[in-house]
């Protein structure tokens, strides 16, 4: 994901300063100066988790796969280097828990976590001075996620093959990103990392489960590639 990023990066930089050689011409002169503007974004993701232990003895190997995102964006302009952001949209993917210390097959040592969260990020950016029609920024903040896919009601637990996880969290993101002003848009990419910051393993209901006893800290961690338009 890294690398798809950088490429696209570099392609429309280079694009971008080329067009300038030739004959600079600076479009949304004005865009800047709105004190609150809005847009949206569609985005891509590769999540897993953050795993620690109270003990050795048992390990779970995460196979993380790609998920999508979409969501709005609202933008207050604070400062002409600083603006406050919320981005409300909703994060899907889907991760493979194999519990590699569980005998007895799939049925047992396998579990599939599908997770749709309502992601609220309240975030601040931090701008350059705009360069000719390239802004780079870096951006940073916290989220609510509220996990649509939670089973942390379900009565039954890893014993009747559910793996729960809670309906609130929260955590914190921090990335780096450039605005190029275009004729009719600004497309705005970015590479964001992703924290969770409070434990969201539902743990099964004995101390001594060979899913949940040993975790001591179960948490989401990814990378998300953002491509918005204002």
């Amino acid at each position: 994901m890294k690398k798809i990023v950088v490429v696209i990066l570099l392609v429309f930089t280079v694009s971008n300063i080329n067009a300038q050689k030739r004959d600079i011409v600076e479009y949304k002169q004005s865009w800047d100066k709105q004190t609150v503007f809005w847009g949206y974004f569609l985005g891509i993701n590769q999540k897993d988790y953050k795993i620690t232990y109270q003990y050795d003895g048992s390990f779970i190997d995460v196979t993380p796969s790609m998920g999508f995102e979409v969501g709005l964006i609202g933008d207050l302009r604070l400062h002409k280097n600083i603006n406050l952001r919320i981005e409300p949209g909703l994060s899907s993917n889907t991760k493979e828990l194999a519990f590699t210390h569980i005998e007895g097959g799939p049925k047992d040592s396998i579990r599939d976590v599908n997770a749709t969260y309502l992601r609220v990020p309240l975030l601040v950016k931090l701008s350059t001075d705009r360069l000719n029609n390239i802004r780079p920024y870096l951006i940073g903040g916290v989220s609510y996620d509220y996990n649509f896919s939670s089973n942390q009601d379900n009565p039954d637990d890893n014993s009747n093959g559910e793996f729960r996880m809670k309906k609130n969290n929260f955590t914190y993101e921090i990335g780096a990103g450039i605005d190029f002003y275009l004729p009719y848009f600004i497309f705005s990419p970015s590479i964001r990392g992703v924290f969770a910051i409070n434990d969201e393993l539902v743990r099964d209901y004995s101390s001594n489960s060979p899913w949940t006893g040993n975790v001591d800290y179960f948490g989401t961690r990814g990378i998300f590639i953002k491509f918005a338009f204002h």
